[in-house]
């Protein structure tokens, strides 16, 4: 199973790019988007930018991950 990831663009040097993955920064290689800006969300595969999102979906997406870990925690009998 793949799980991809919407990230916030911080900046861009080149091929590569600084993407926020809720708090989380990371450098990722954005070639497969050569018009992309500084601000728009992406969706981060094995370390690629793969495809620009709407920012209201990226949104949604992320807080469906948080409610998702947050259940997890809820789980976890150690916790």
């Amino acid at each position: 199973m793949c799980l991809a990831v919407p990230a916030l663009v911080q900046s861009i040097d080149g091929d590569y790019a600084q993407v926020d993955f809720g708090g989380a920064s990371k450098k990722v290689c954005v070639t497969l988007l050569p018009e992309l800006e500084v601000g728009e969300y992406v969706i981060i595969h094995t370390g690629y930018a793969i495809e620009k999102m709407k920012p209201e979906e990226a949104k949604k997406t992320l807080e469906l991950f948080e409610q998702m870990a947050e259940m997890a925690a809820e789980m976890d009998p150690k916790s």
